[in-house]
Parts: structure tokens; C-alpha cells; sequence
């Protein structure tokens, strides 16, 4: 569902931003969009909120569509300023006269949005291979997003806030 297929990026972002991990997330989510969704039991519309171990709380906002293009943008609030990304686009013009302000919608598919990223990820594995080194992610990086999924999405069934630690201790952990 939603939460192992899309906010899973999302999870790894945010503990990858904040630096540490999640304790405690709760997930709501409904289906706004894509009626179909309900027969498969996932939603297409869910918000996130976490606190993570050093106290700070994120959020997260999930929709399978935006018909403006795909939509990503982060946001970090702290208490001597703030840091912002925003979406990717063809080019930077922006029209504005006095009937709207207009630009091309976000990259959509996520090899036009990720292509650099994904080229920096295999140079860097290539060199740890060539220079017999370790790479900057593990399993465990691979397997908390997914277990922050089943988090979510039990939160989500329960209508409850869930400890990383109910979900954690029931899934598998083959790196233990």
C-alpha cells in the first residue's frame, strides 16, 4: 500500500534529515481519488505525523496524484531559521501578468526528477567497490523505512499512534 510503496521514500528522508530515528508515528488516510484503491484495502490520501528520538516532530503529506505534476517539496523549521527544497521543473520561468501567475508543471516521472541523484548513487558504489571501502547506507538504512511503512500503516488500522518498537519487535529482522 501507500505506505510501503510511496511514504517509504519519504521515511528514509526524513531519518536521513533529522539524523536519527523515529520512535513514534501516527498515521490517517482515506481514499479521495482513486475509488479502486478500497477493493486492494490502500488509501491514496495520508498525513504523517512522527517524533523522533531528539524530540522534534515531522509530518508527512501523501496523495497517489496531483494534476499539476508531482508534487515534493520539504521543509525543516528550526529554531534559528528554516531550510526548503522545492519541486523540479523543465525550466525556471515564471509568467505573471494580471490575469495569473504561471509556470510548467513539476518533473513527473522520477527518472527526470532523480537522474543525478541516481548517477551519484552508482558512482559512489562503483568506488567503494574499486577502492574496497563501505558505502554511506546499510540494510538497516533499507529495512527502517519499511518497517516505519508497517508502522504506519498499523497506526492508520488502529487510529493510534504506534511505537517504532510494537512493529519492529514483530517483523523480521534477518540484520540482527
Amino acid at each position: 500500500g501507500i505506505f510501503v510503496d510511496m511514504t517509504v521514500h519519504d521515511f528514509d528522508l526524513a531519518r536521513y534529515l533529522m539524523g536519527c530515528e523515529i520512535e513514534e508515528i501516527y498515521a490517517a488516510g482515506t481514499i479521495n481519488i482513486v475509488p479502486e484503491l478500497a477493493e486492494l484495502g490502500d488509501l491514496d490520501t495520508t498525513l504523517l505525523i512522527m517524533r523522533f528520538q531528539n524530540g522534534v516532530l515531522g509530518m508527512i503529506d501523501n496523495s497517489r496524484k496531483a494534476v499539476f505534476g508531482y508534487d515534493q517539496r520539504v521543509e525543516v523549521f528550526g529554531s534559528g531559521g528554516s531550510a526548503k527544497t522545492e519541486n523540479r521543473y523543465d525550466n525556471a520561468v515564471t509568467i505573471s501578468d494580471g490575469a495569473s501567475i504561471r509556470r510548467d508543471p513539476p518533473y513527473e516521472f522520477f527518472m527526470e526528477r532523480y537522474t543525478e541523484s541516481f548517477a551519484r548513487e552508482m558512482e559512489s558504489f562503483v568506488r567503494a567497490l574499486a577502492d574496497d571501502t563501505s558505502i554511506e547506507v546499510n540494510g538497516y538504512d533499507g529495512r527502517m523505512p519499511v518497517v516505519m511503512g508497517k508502522a504506519a500503516f498499523m497506526s492508520h488500522e488502529l487510529n493510534r499512534p504506534v511505537r517504532m518498537e510494537e512493529i519492529e519487535n514483530a517483523f523480521y529482522n534477518p540484520l540482527a
